[in-house]
């Protein structure tokens, strides 16, 4: 019998301790999310990601809006804890917790990452879940995938962001870089030609355009040159004659690639008449058609 109260008294004394100690335990949880609001008032993020951390990592009986997930999220974030950050904000999404702001800060933290094809993903889910369209995400999601050098998804990317009419211009320009990235020179012409189009005050646009223009222009003026000259060192060493029909057919075919150049320029003058390189391109070829 007095084995019998002996254990009876030790079973309780276990329950009294489990009970103290789970009391203090989830006193503790709270006490440290508590503390950690207060850091992050003061801007102390990683005070305030350390104690979030551990509260919701030893929880016990306290109970918690799962919308904190967002801020602790947000708090890693702030204080450089990128692949960290990311957990919490899937536990947000997962939530239904603040979802395209979610998306979007972990996009940032794949950025840090430099795992370009996550953030871009990231950035997209964001926009397709922003309730004012995303046009700014979009954006940013072309910038992240042109760092990249997702050059297909960057090229897409800011075609859409042209669309939606955010930041038109320089999207429209980094399209054309984009298109240049994977070797397609006449798509990356071609975007310049559009945008000029659609954007004439734009210096970045037309500056690039003219430079391509005077560059494939340049080009042509110089097979003339060369077509000329090869005619004329025959003229020179006695094999042809000025009167012969083939001199005359050199000439032509030299004429022709004077005149491809000038039209080239003429276009190149008209987006910007002050463009130098251009004026003296266009200057010499008028001087090689009066030969």
């Amino acid at each position: 019998m007095k084995n019998r109260k002996l254990y009876v008294k030790y079973l309780g004394l276990l329950a009294s301790l489990f009970f103290i100690h789970m009391f203090a335990f989830a006193q503790s949880a709270a006490d440290k999310i508590n503390m950690a609001n207060e850091a992050l008032k003061a801007e102390d993020f990683n005070k305030a990601f350390e104690l979030y951390d551990e509260a919701l990592k030893n929880l016990g009986d306290v109970q918690v809006d799962e919308s904190i997930n967002f801020n602790v999220g947000y708090t890693a974030y702030k204080a450089g804890k990128f692949k960290e950050a990311i957990e919490y904000f899937n536990k947000a999404v997962e939530a239904d917790i603040n979802v395209s702001k979610s998306w979007e800060y972990k996009a940032l933290c794949f950025n840090e990452l430099q795992d370009y094809t996550n953030a871009v993903d990231c950035f997209v889910k964001a926009a397709e879940k922003d309730s004012e369209g995303g046009a700014s995400l979009y954006y940013n999601a072309a910038i992240t995938a042109y760092k990249g050098n997702l050059a297909v998804m960057a090229a897409d990317l800011f075609a859409k962001t042209v669309e939606l009419g955010y930041k038109a211009e320089t999207a429209q320009y980094y399209k054309a870089l984009a298109l240049k990235k994977q070797g397609d020179l006449g798509a990356y012409k071609q975007a310049l030609a559009d945008g000029v189009d659609k954007f004439p005050a734009d210096k970045k646009l037309s500056e690039a355009l003219v430079n391509e223009y005077v560059k494939d222009a340049n080009e042509l003026y110089k097979k003339g040159v060369e077509i000329l000259n090869a005619v004329n060192r025959k003229v020179n060493n006695g094999s042809l004659t000025t009167a012969e029909d083939a001199y005359t057919e050199e000439v032509k075919k030299a004429k022709a690639e004077f005149q491809s150049a000038k039209e080239i320029l003429e276009k190149a003058v008209k987006i910007d008449s002050e463009d130098e390189n251009a004026k003296k391109l266009l200057e010499a070829c008028n001087q090689s058609l009066a030969l």
